[in-house]
């Protein structure tokens, strides 16, 4: 009996740790400023859009699905802030979902920016480049005008809390 809460103590420890360091690990990715990578995918027309087009705006970059409702609660705070800010700013859409289901849901909501179509595999491997090791949506990344990544999210992002990672980059 002792034998056994030894091991499962020892057991624990060891799990404890691998969290740890996971987290540890992601805490130093996000600290850390990267450029954003060149990708392009198409639209709900089939048409493939680069990233390169939006070069010199402050780009917000969510990752999202139809079936997320997390993803589905931050679109309208989004889509308000795409109409504030115009120029200076340009939200897309990566959608890890399938084509048919992202054209009826922009039927119904009218999304002010564009939505691209990256499919599961693609989409989170671009995902995981930005900081998203474990594969969470939403996800959303920012970059300065430079196209530098200054910002990452996992999971549900407030309007407010967007709005303060964004004011530094659109006062400039």
């Amino acid at each position: 009996m002792k034998t056994l809460q030894i091991i499962f103590v020892i057991a624990l420890l060891a799990l404890t740790a691998g969290i740890g360091t996971r987290m540890f690990n992601q805490w130093q990715l996000e600290q850390q400023p990267m450029p954003l990578p060149t990708f392009s995918f198409p639209d709900l027309n089939g048409a493939a859009q680069s990233v390169t087009q939006w070069q010199g705006k402050v780009l917000v970059v969510n990752f999202w699905a139809t079936w997320c409702p997390s993803c589905l609660k931050e679109i309208p705070a989004f889509m308000n802030l795409q109409s504030q800010y115009g120029e200076k700013l340009q939200f897309v859409g990566i959608a890890l979902d399938d084509v048919e289901a992202v054209k009826t849901f922009q039927q119904k909501n009218a999304v002010n920016y564009p939505l691209l179509i990256s499919g599961d595999f693609e989409g989170f491997q671009l995902a995981k480049k930005l900081g998203n090791i474990i594969s969470a949506i939403p996800y959303t990344v920012v970059t300065n005008r430079e196209g530098i990544v200054v910002y990452r999210h996992s999971g549900e992002l407030s309007a407010k809390e967007l709005e303060a990672a964004l004011n530094p980059l659109l006062t400039n």
